[in-house]
C-alpha cells in the first residue's frame, strides 16, 4: 500500500472564485485548483489565452463597486454557492525615481486594486461563504507588503493593509468555521515579472537572485501549490496566518 497522498480529487465538489486568474500566478492556482477536482470560474477584465481549459471566465473589473457585484452575481449563478475564494488580483506600476514621484492617483489606484477589491468582494460573496461547510478565503498579499521600497510604495502599502486586514477577518469568521489566510509571494517568474526584469536597470534576474537564499526564482506553481493545502482538508486548522512563499527572501 503506498503511502503516497492522492491529491487528484480532495476538492471534488469544492466550488472556487479566483480573481486575477487569467494569466501568471491567478491561473496557476486555478489549474491547481481543477486538478484537485473543484470547479473554478476566473474573474478578469480580459479573456487570455492562459485561462486553464475547464475553468469559467467572467469577466469583470475588481477594482470597481460595480465590477465587484457583477463578478460576484455571475459566480454565484455559474456555481450555486461558494467554498472557496483567492483575492489574487493585484498590481502596480513602478515609480523608479522614488515614492515622492507616485502621483494621487496612482496610490487610490493601487489601494482598490490591492485591498478594496478584496474586501469588496468577500464582503459580497460572504453570505455564500457562511453557507458552505468548508469555506476557505486566501488573500495573495506580497513580500513587498514588509520589504521598503520606494518605487513600489502604494503596492507595499495596499498589502501591508490587506495583511492587516485578513488577520482581523480570521480572527471575526473563525467562529463560523471559516478560515482566512495570507500567502505572499516573492520573485516569481510571471510574464510581467520578467519583462520588468529585462527593461528596468538594476532589476536584472542575476540581482533578484541575490537576495533569495534558495538560490532561485519562485514558480507559480510553488504559489499554487500552498493555495491548494490552505483551501483543503489538509490545513483544516489554519487560519491567520501569513504564508511568505519566497525561498527565504523575508527571513533574513
Amino acid at each position: 500500500m503506498s503511502n503516497k497522498l492522492d491529491l487528484s480529487n480532495e476538492l471534488i465538489g469544492r466550488r472556487a472564485l479566483v480573481t486575477g486568474g487569467s494569466r501568471g500566478i491567478g491561473a496557476a492556482i486555478a489549474q491547481r485548483l481543477l486538478d484537485a477536482g473543484a470547479k473554478v470560474v476566473v474573474a478578469a477584465r480580459t479573456p487570455s489565452n492562459d485561462i486553464p481549459a475547464g475553468a469559467t471566465l467572467v469577466a469583470g473589473d475588481v477594482s470597481s463597486n460595480e465590477g465587484v457585484e457583477a463578478i460576484a452575481t455571475k459566480t454565484l449563478a455559474v456555481l450555486g454557492g461558494l467554498d472557496i475564494l483567492v483575492n489574487n488580483a493585484g498590481g502596480a506600476s513602478a515609480f523608479l525615481e522614488g515614492s515622492w514621484t507616485i502621483p494621487d492617483k496612482e496610490w487610490h489606484d493601487s489601494i482598490a486594486l490591492n485591498l478594496f477589491a478584496a474586501i469588496r468582494l468577500t464582503n459580497a460573496v460572504l453570505p455564500a461563504l457562511r453557507a458552505s461547510t468548508a469555506a476557505a478565503v486566501v488573500n495573495i498579499s506580497s513580500a513587498a507588503a514588509t520589504m521598503p521600497f520606494g518605487p513600489f510604495a502604494h503596492y507595499g502599502a495596499a498589502k501591508a493593509a490587506l495583511n492587516y486586514y485578513s488577520r482581523t477577518l480570521a480572527m471575526e469568521l473563525a467562529p463560523s468555521g471559516i478560515r482566512v489566510n495570507v500567502v505572499s509571494p516573492g520573485v516569481i517568474a510571471t510574464p510581467g515579472s520578467e519583462e520588468f526584469a529585462k527593461t528596468t536597470p538594476g532589476f536584472s534576474t542575476d540581482a533578484w537572485l541575490r537576495n533569495i537564499p534558495l538560490g532561485r526564482i519562485g514558480a507559480t506553481e510553488d504559489i499554487a501549490e500552498v493555495v491548494a493545502l490552505l483551501v483543503s482538508e489538509r490545513g483544516k486548522f489554519l487560519t491567520g496566518v501569513n504564508y511568505g512563499v519566497d525561498g527565504g527572501m523575508t527571513a533574513r
